[in-house]
């Protein structure tokens, strides 16, 4: 009987053996199928894009009355009767007030006055913020006449909200999906820089509603919300109606720890 060879690979040799080419056959195909599947684990993990837009290095133009209710928004009427508020950010971690400067120094008031800014759009879940870059492209089209802000004194009820404290810029677009731990030290640099702190809470049908925060006398409240972001926490306090925007006015003492892990961050 006579007694099989041994497979011997010779690099310098064209020829493989039967019995290599089969391994290498079976070892191809293993790798691919392990390859596969740790692709489909990987993306199957990953958070859902939110359906946000960030229009980066577009610039549009908006033309609206500007306010700070606490914090700086542009009035822009869509329809009779109808007006939606546009959060103004800076860019980077920083709120608008560096590029609002320059043209403060040319008015006695500039709440009130009619400005058309142009700058990066931020879209969201119903909610428009604009983020600006340049303090050139900030320009005065009529001064301050009386006409009529938002009055933020329709109060809707006290009410006890859980949810989470945001910081809309990263989390409504800029960053897709502004999710994760990481993304909680920034939410808390973005917020100390300016962007308006925002209450994101979720209900059993999981709509979502966001609910700028402000203090008790609903004034801008970014330092003392800082310990309170990214935190599950059942927040108290009197929700006011801004036309498009809710604001929850709060006492900080009155946020309770929910000690629950993030949906968010």
């Amino acid at each position: 009987m006579m007694k099989e060879k041994d497979d011997f690979y010779i690099g310098y040799v064209d020829q493989v053996s039967p019995g290599t080419k089969k391994l290498l056959k079976r070892f191809v195909m293993f790798a691919l199928v392990v390859l596969l599947g740790m692709a489909a684990i990987f993306g199957l993990t990953q958070n859902k894009l939110s359906n946000s837009a960030f229009d980066f290095g577009i610039d549009t133009a908006v033309t609206g009355t500007y306010h700070e209710q606490p914090y700086p928004m542009l009035r822009v009427q869509t329809e009779e009767n109808t007006f939606k508020n546009i959060v103004l950010l800076g860019f980077g971690k920083l709120g608008p007030n560096s590029y609002l400067n320059k043209i403060r120094s040319e008015v006695d008031q500039l709440s009130g006055s009619t400005l058309r800014i142009e700058g990066e759009l931020v879209y969201y879940n119903g909610k428009t913020l604009l983020q600006l870059t340049s303090d050139e492209k900030v320009s005065l089209v009529e001064r301050a006449n009386g006409r009529e802000l938002p009055k933020a004194n329709l109060v809707v009820s006290d009410m006890e909200l859980s949810g989470e404290i945001i910081d809309p810029k990263c989390y409504f677009g800029v960053m897709k999906p502004g999710k994760g731990k990481i993304h909680r030290s920034c939410a808390v640099l973005c917020i100390a820089g300016g962007i308006p702190p925002v209450l994101a809470t979720t209900d059993e049908n999981n709509i979502s509603e966001y609910y700028m925060i402000t203090d008790s006398q609903g004034k801008a409240i970014n330092q003392d919300i800082l310990p309170y972001v990214g935190k599950p926490s059942l927040v108290k306090g009197t929700v006011v109606k801004l036309e498009d925007w809710y604001q929850l006015r709060i006492n900080t003492e009155d946020i309770k720890d929910l000690d629950s892990p993030s949906k968010v961050y």
